[in-house]
C-alpha cells in the first residue's frame, strides 16, 4: 500500500535510458514524477515547489549531486533525498549522509529496493513535517494564557485590549470549558491593575449562608466560631481584580449586596457596624444565559444591566477552526512531558474526527480526551483508535450513529444554531473534509461554508456559485 499517494519526486539522472526506467518504476507505484538531466534543471523545477523528494545521481555534468543535496537542504522544509552512483564508495556514502541524504543506493539499482527506500524516506519526512508543524505551534504566541489564532479569537482579543483600561465591572459569558476564568485573568493583566492582585471564587462551590462572609469578611464574634477577625475577598483583591464565576449561583439576597456595593465601592463585614472601602474591578462570569436566568427570577435584572456595560462572549471551541489543532499540540506536549511519553503528533484521521465534534465540554473537554489519548496511545502518534467513541462516532452498543444528534425527552435542547452547526460538521467528517463537496450538500455556496465555520450564521448566498 501506497502511504503517500499524493507525492511528487525529482529525478535527476544524466543517462537517458535509466532516467526513464527508474521513472516508469515510481508512476507504476502510484507517485508523481519530473526529470531532469542536471544541476540547474533540477534548480529550475524545485522553485516551483511541490517535491517531496528528490532522487539523483552522484555523478552529473558539470554540478554535481552533492551540490544539489546542498541546495535542498536550504529549503525551510527540505525535500527527502537519495543518493545513486554507479561509484558507490563508503567514503561517498558518509559523506552524502553527512550532509543529509536520506539514504544512498548504487547501480544498478533494484528497482523493488529502490521503492521501498522511497516509501521510507517519504514516510520519514511526512513525520518530519508534522513534528515541524506541531513545534511551530508550541511557538506561537499566546494571550495572557488563551490559546487561539482564529478570527473570533482575534476579536475577543482585541475587545479585552479595548476594555481592559475602563474602570466599570465586566460580564464574561460562555460555555462551560470555554476559558472564561483565562479572559478574566487576561483582562487583568491588560489592565492598570495588573500589579494588583487577582482573586477568584466560584459563587456555585460557596453555601448561600456563608458567601457574604467569604465576600465581606466578619467581624470577631459575629457568629459561632468566629472568634477573630476575617478580611473578606473584596479586601483581599483591594487595588487589583476579583473574578465571581458562575454568578448565576449567587443568591439573590447576596445580589442585592453586591449591586450596592458595585455602586458606592464600600463593603460591611458580617457583624460589623463600620464600612470599609475597596478599590476592585469586579468581572463576573457565568456559563448561562442571563436572560434566562432573569425570566426565572433567579438574576437582579438591575444587577445584570449594572454589568453587561462591558460584556464579552467567549467562542465555543467548535466555531474556532484550526484552534483545535493548536490546542491539541500545547496539550500534547504537556501530558506528553507529564507522563514521560514521546507522542509526536495526531494521525490524518484523528485529527478530522477531532475538527468534526461538536465539542461540548469545549477546551475543557479537548485537554482531558488528549490526556486520555497519550495515557493510551501505543505509537509516536494518536490514533483514531486512541479518541473516544463519542468522538468516533462509535457507539458502544455497536448500532450506526447516522446523525450527531437527535432529540431524546431528558436531554438539554440545543438552539437551532448549534444542531446547524453539528450537522454542518458532520457532514465535512463524513465527506473527509472536502469543503466542495460539503458545500453542494448543503445547498449552500463555499463562502458561505467557511462564514460558518467561523461562527457567523448568515443566510446562503444565491449568488455565490461555489
Amino acid at each position: 500500500m501506497n502511504e503517500n499517494p499524493h507525492a511528487t519526486i525529482l529525478v535527476v539522472e544524466d543517462d537517458p535510458s535509466h532516467r526513464d526506467l527508474v521513472s516508469e518504476e515510481l508512476q507504476d507505484a502510484g507517485w508523481t514524477v519530473l526529470t531532469a538531466g542536471d544541476v540547474p534543471d533540477a534548480r529550475h523545477l524545485l522553485q516551483g515547489g511541490g517535491v517531496d523528494l528528490v532522487l539523483s545521481d552522484l555523478r552529473l555534468p558539470g554540478e554535481d549531486g552533492l551540490a544539489l543535496l546542498e541546495d535542498c537542504r536550504l529549503h525551510a522544509l527540505p525535500p527527502a533525498f537519495i543518493m545513486l552512483t554507479a561509484f558507490g564508495t563508503i567514503a561517498q556514502a558518509v559523506e552524502a549522509l553527512k550532509q543529509g541524504a536520506d539514504d544512498f543506493l548504487t547501480k544498478p539499482v533494484d528497482l523493488d529496493h529502490l521503492v521501498i527506500a522511497v516509501r521510507r524516506a517519504l514516510r520519514n519526512r511526512r513525520l518530519q513535517a508534522e513534528v515541524a508543524r506541531y513545534r511551530e505551534m508550541l511557538q506561537g504566541d499566546d494571550f495572557h494564557g488563551l490559546i487561539g489564532s482564529s478570527p473570533p479569537m482575534q476579536a475577543l482579543y482585541t475587545r479585552i485590549r479595548q476594555l481592559a483600561g475602563a474602570v466599570g465591572p465586566v460580564l464574561v459569558t460562555g460555555e462551560s470549558g470555554t476559558g472564561k476564568e483565562l479572559v478574566a485573568r487576561a483582562i487583568h493583566a491588560e489592565s492598570p491593575r495588573a500589579e494588583g492582585p487577582f482573586v477568584a471564587i466560584n459563587c456555585a462551590g460557596i453555601p448561600g449562608e456563608l458567601m457574604e462572609s467569604e465576600l465581606f469578611g466578619h467581624a470577631a464574634g459575629a457568629f459561632s466560631g468566629a472568634r477573630q477577625a476575617r478580611r473578606g475577598l473584596f479586601q483581599e483583591a483591594h487595588g487589583g481584580t476579583l473574578l465571581l464565576d458562575e454568578i448565576g449561583e449567587m443568591p439573590m439576597a447576596m445580589q442585592a449586596k453586591l449591586l450596592r456595593l458595585l455602586q458606592d465601592g464600600r463593603v460591611r463585614p458580617v457583624g460589623s457596624n463600620r464600612e470599609v472601602e475597596t478599590d476592585v474591578r469586579v468581572v463576573a462570569a457565568t456559563h448561562r444565559d442571563p436572560a434566562v436566568l432573569i425570566r426565572e427570577q433567579s438574576f437582579r435584572e438591575d444587577l445584570y444591566y449594572r454589568l453587561e456595560t462591558f460584556r464579552l462572549h467567549v467562542p465555543p471551541l467548535r466555531q474556532r477552526g484550526d484552534d483545535i489543532e493548536r490546542l491539541a499540540a500545547r496539550f500534547l506536549a504537556r501530558f506528553g512531558a507529564a507522563m514521560d511519553r514521546r507522542v509526536d503528533g495526531i494521525s490524518p484521521e484523528a485529527l478530522r474526527a477531532l475538527h468534526a465534534y461538536a465539542f461540548p465540554g469545549n477546551v475543557r473537554e479537548l485537554t482531558n480526551l488528549i490526556e486520555r489519548a497519550v495515557t493510551f496511545c501505543r505509537g509516536d502518534q494518536i490514533q483514531l483508535r486512541d479518541l473516544p467513541d463519542a468522538v468516533t462516532r462509535r457507539p458502544r452498543d455497536g448500532g450506526a450513529a447516522a446523525f450527531p444528534w437527535s432529540p431524546q425527552e431528558d436531554a438539554p435542547m440545543p438552539t437551532l444554531a448549534e444542531v446547524e452547526d453539528r450537522y454542518i460538521r458532520w457532514v465535512l467528517h463524513r465527506l473527509e473534509g472536502n469543503k466542495r463537496q460539503a458545500a453542494r450538500v448543503l445547498g449552500i455556496g463555499r463562502r458561505t461554508l467557511y462564514r460558518r465555520l467561523e461562527g457567523s450564521h448568515p443566510e446562503a448566498d444565491p449568488e455565490d456559485p461555489s
